[in-house]
């Protein structure tokens, strides 16, 4: 067979892919939720902040009457670790055609005590009976095509602490958005990419939580280094995505008293604004 063809017979689908086993948790009592998280999804030995938010939002999906998140905020309170974590959730209200419900994730301390990692409150629906009216000034961002952008493969070693999470995704980078891989980063607070997940799954609304947290920080375009923490993160689902790789841009504006803040926009492969998100990050100066 062929190599093109055997990597598509091999290619993940949703619900049978890396990122669904790492984010399926144990229901042990009715709202709570055991789950072992995984070692793959960490940056600098920190669980990445979007793959957390989406064992969250599974969590949530089971919890409500509706499966799908339009508009989820988290509050990231203590870095959380790989290992044992118990999510606990809580129904605020369900409706026709939204519910909510808020969730916290908790590890254990060397004195075995719980600690809050991250809270979220969320609002669900259905996307599938969202009217199809869509009125916008938003564009598609507009990048190379994915044979003219560039991974950590392409690069002569992987950014210290990233490779876990980095094996786990397909991330391109637009050419113009790397300056600072080859120390000359550009200013701008713009970082541009097609994104997937390495073996092959389509997106969901569940993997837009990830999507939307998991190329570099822009920061690193400003001329920083090192690891930015995010404090809160809001995202918007506005539709299920199309199969195909994603297109992820994501900006800074202002960055100020250490703290800077993430605009993303997810488009799918037929030119849908499919996810927003807007979060605030500490930054190391100096």
């Amino acid at each position: 067979m062929p190599e093109a063809a055997s990597a598509q017979a091999t290619r993940a689908t949703i619900g049978d892919s890396e990122f669904d086993r790492d984010t399926a948790l144990v229901p042990r009592a009715p709202g709570v939720y055991d789950i072992d998280l995984s070692a793959g999804w960490t940056i600098i030995n920190a669980v990445n902040g979007g793959y957390l938010l989406a064992v969250l939002g599974r969590a949530l999906a089971d919890a409500l009457p509706h499966a799908d998140p339009f508009t989820i905020s988290a509050h990231y309170l203590t870095a959380s670790q790989p290992g044992p974590a118990v999510v606990r959730t809580d129904v605020v209200r369900t409706g026709r055609t939204l519910s909510t419900g808020q969730a916290s994730l908790f590890q254990y301390d060397e004195q075995g005590r719980e600690v809050e990692r991250i809270r979220v409150l969320a609002s669900y629906g259905d996307l599938d009976e969202l009217p199809d009216d869509v009125r916008t000034t938003a564009v598609p961002p507009a990048f190379p095509p994915m044979d003219q952008c560039f991974g950590p493969q392409d690069g002569p070693a992987p950014v210290s602490g990233s490779s876990a999470i980095a094996d786990r995704l397909m991330i391109k980078l637009d050419p113009s958005t790397l300056g600072w891989a080859v120390g000359a980063p550009s200013g701008k607070g713009e970082m541009r990419a097609w994104f997937g997940l390495a073996d092959g799954r389509d997106a969901d609304p569940l993997s837009l939580l990830l999507a939307v947290d998991a190329l570099p920080p822009t920061a690193f375009e400003l001329g920083l280094k090192g690891w930015v923490p995010t404090v809160e993160l809001t995202v918007h689902v506005r539709s299920r995505p199309a199969p195909g790789p994603l297109r992820v841009s994501i900006t800074t504006r202002n960055l100020a008293g250490g703290f800077l803040e993430e605009d993303a926009e997810v488009w799918d492969s037929n030119d849908r604004l499919v996810a927003q998100s807007r979060q605030l990050a500490r930054v190391r100066l100096g």
